[in-house]
């Protein structure tokens, strides 16, 4: 009885083993050139690092609809697709939070940080930085909104 017991218990391991194996994915040419992914399945992005600024707001109802407005310019630069990550750090240091560019230069980041109504305030400064990743990310918006059931601009 122990030895079909053990016979059993084999086999229904090897069964979930190799139900668990996973296979390498079809590469898929035509979402890799959509994406501008390279051979590696990367591109280039910027980085913005979301920083305190100089000013402080200390009228709680202005900071409120100033974060309002932050959080529009986030929206509409994902719609557009040029910001393809944005979110804050949830602890209390001078780094708030980050931005992933979907943008080839600095320049071109700079140009969309200074959309910002926080930057324009001088509440947040942006340290930007040529970074490279998964061309996945840039389906992370799409992903998003399939996934959000209250919006933060409603």
């Amino acid at each position: 009885m122990k030895k079909l017991i053990l016979i059993i218990t084999m086999a229904t391991l090897s069964v979930n083993c190799l139900a668990q194996k996973q296979t390498k994915p079809v590469y898929d040419a035509a979402l890799a050139k959509k994406l501008g992914a390279d051979k590696y399945g990367m591109k280039k992005y910027i980085m913005a690092f979301l920083k305190e600024g100089p000013t402080r707001l200390t009228d709680s109802a202005a900071r409120m609809q100033l974060q309002m407005a932050h959080l529009k310019n986030i929206s509409k630069l994902a719609d557009e697709g040029k910001l393809v990550v944005a979110g804050p750090f949830l602890d209390d240091q001078p780094i708030k939070g980050i931005f992933i560019f979907n943008v080839a230069t600095i320049e071109e980041a700079k140009t969309l940080t200074e959309t910002d109504p926080a930057i324009k305030a001088g509440s947040l400064i942006m340290e930007l930085h040529p970074f490279y990743c998964s061309a996945a990310l840039m389906e992370v918006v799409k992903i998003h909104h399939t996934l959000e059931n209250a919006n933060f601009t409603d």
